[in-house]
């Protein structure tokens, strides 16, 4: 792996693990937040790059209604969440997409908002999607308070105690978003306009950016609303109860293609994080604040893992996993793990492959990532893929070498029987309704004839198939010439070819996937923590939860 910057390290390579099994949605759905998460490269870029905070505007009357602004100030630009709160009735309230009325509308500014830059957003931001926003924003969103713990909290901040503590682990958020849009949607800015500037150039920096400063007000809120019910008697959050809540998130099949449809993105991230577990297991050693900082990062996931909870019982088979999982790998880091050894690290890798479930696997490459900053922070800078649109197809490959893609890269389709109802039992769609994508039960619902093209191993199947026969030197572009319709398939090929995380190596129409699979492992490259799911269909998360606030970042002014 290369980019910009970075140190090569061809040592690393042979300890790199396969996308055959890496690129497997029962891995993928065991995902764990690690460093190189988005939301953790944004609050270290800041904290390395000395930014600063304040509050310039705060004009938010006794109900809670009104706007403020928290501005960002970075070395060289600011950014400035615009926040308007509303008096939202609770039959109103509502988390899905085709909502129209919200708790709270936010836009990122790029740069210092003028008072008629705050007139002009406050006009089209709370509409949101029936709104329009310019280049100047970054990014729209929206949220709703948790009504019974945001309202619990007031009571208690103005009655001058704490809020109860168990209501606050249980729920762990005030306000949950239920959309943050950018790159160019509602005439926000398109990614390519602000893609090269440093402080952006990681994957949804300015999202990340948007949802840690309304997660700051969300708390200057129910202190506010606190102040104004019980006056000298209100008291503010406790420092450790705040950091305890992040900004909640319920995130369902709408996500889900995005994975599909940006292959190299989902390569690079996916590469990203595999390259750096590989330098990892390939150190020699294990210096004493390594393991002072991998010990730290095994306690935080144990104490993490004892306060996550969930309804679903597919999640509470996994927590169970991840738990013993936790402690099988503390007692045997104190009293199996041999660390002078030769590459002590991959011991430590190798025994867990062999002992653990996926879930525990994947927990413990989070934590043997986190005390090798170092080593592997660089990486970030490798996980953007601004030109992915441009990817023509090479039309004079021969037969012979595209058959070769086909049975590297694409083995785990070939010999599945789609004809079979539980191998093409699923199809995914858009709703004419909700304008999101759904999954239909093929032999159950109407609307087949409307599927999107996220069949991904049915199309490569039949493209092999297409080949059968053919000359080993005739050239891809006859085939697409007879047979158009293999366009797609052969293109992914190609690009899967060059970039080997591209492609998720399961059957994305059968019976048996998954969908929540595919939510928790882009959710967990985000920075998500407490997967909740609902469904197979949708889950409950938390961001920031446990990171500092802007006042911890720099002085407040």
């Amino acid at each position: 792996m290369s980019c910009a910057g970075l140190n090569p390290m061809p040592q690393a390579a042979s300890f790199r693990r396969s996308p055959d099994e890496v690129m497997r949605l029962a891995r993928m759905g065991c995902s764990h937040p690690t460093r190189l998460s988005f939301l953790r490269q944004l609050l270290r870029r800041m904290q390395d790059g000395s930014w600063h905070f304040d509050r310039p505007v705060w004009q938010i009357d006794a109900q809670g209604v009104g706007r403020a602004v928290y501005r960002a100030i970075g070395p060289e630009r600011t950014y400035s969440l615009v926040a308007f709160a509303h008096d939202l009735p609770p039959e109103a309230r509502s988390d899905r997409v085709i909502a129209t009325a919200w708790d709270a509308t936010f836009t990122l500014f790029d740069g210092t908002p003028s008072p008629d830059d705050l007139d002009r957003l406050a006009a089209n931001v709370p509409l949101q999607e029936a709104g329009r926003v310019s280049a100047q924003e970054l990014s729209l969103s929206r949220a709703n308070r948790s009504v019974r713990l945001f309202d619990h909290v007031v009571e208690r901040l103005a009655a001058g105690a704490q809020p109860d503590v168990a209501m606050l682990l249980e729920t762990s958020y005030l306000m949950r978003t239920t959309a943050v849009y950018g790159s160019g949607k509602f005439g926000a800015a398109d990614r390519v306009a602000i893609g090269a500037r440093a402080e952006l150039r990681a994957p949804f920096q300015a999202e990340m950016l948007s949802v840690w400063l309304t997660r700051a007000f969300t708390v200057d809120l129910v202190e506010h609303l606190a102040r104004a019910r019980g006056g000298t008697r209100a008291v503010r959050l406790e420092p450790a109860l705040k950091r305890g809540l992040g900004v909640g998130n319920s995130t369902g099949l709408g996500m889900a293609p995005f994975l599909i449809r940006h292959p190299v993105l989902l390569n690079n991230w996916m590469l990203a994080r595999e390259e750096a577990l590989a330098r990892v297991r390939a150190q020699d050693s294990v210096g004493p604040g390594e393991l002072a900082g991998f010990i730290a990062a095994l306690a935080d996931a144990t104490e993490n893992a004892a306060l996550w909870s969930s309804a679903h019982e597919l999640m509470q088979a996994k927590l169970v996993q991840l738990r013993d999982s936790l402690d099988q790998i503390t007692r045997h880091v104190g009293q199996g793990w041999d660390r002078h050894a030769t590459q002590p690290w991959d011991a430590l890798w190798r025994w867990g492959q062999a002992t653990l479930p996926i879930e525990g696997q994947e927990a413990l490459l989070a934590a043997m990532l986190e005390p090798h900053g170092d080593l592997i922070d660089g990486l970030g800078d490798c996980m953007d893929a601004d030109d992915e649109g441009y990817f023509p197809i090479d039309g004079t490959m021969q037969v012979a070498a595209l058959r070769a893609i086909l049975r590297t890269h694409y083995a785990w389709a070939l010999d599945v029987d789609y004809t079979a109802r539980a191998q093409s039992a699923r199809f995914w769609y858009i709703s004419e309704d909700k304008l999101e994508p759904r999954l239909g039960e093929r032999y159950g619902e109407p609307g087949a004839a409307r599927e999107l093209p996220l069949d991904t191993g049915r199309q490569a199947a039949a493209l092999w198939r297409a080949l059968a026969g053919l000359p080993d030197d005739m050239a891809a572009a006859h085939l697409l010439l007879a047979h158009p319709e293999h366009r797609p398939a052969l293109r992914r090929a190609q690009i899967t070819a060059r970039h080997p995380y591209a492609e998720i190596r399961d059957n994305l129409i059968a019976a048996d996937m998954l969908p929540i699979d595919l939510l928790r492992c882009k959710l967990a490259l985000f920075g998500a923590t407490r997967f909740d799911p609902r469904s197979d269909r949708w889950v409950r998360i938390s961001l920031f939860q446990g990171a500092p606030y802007p006042e911890d970042m720099g002085a407040m002014v």
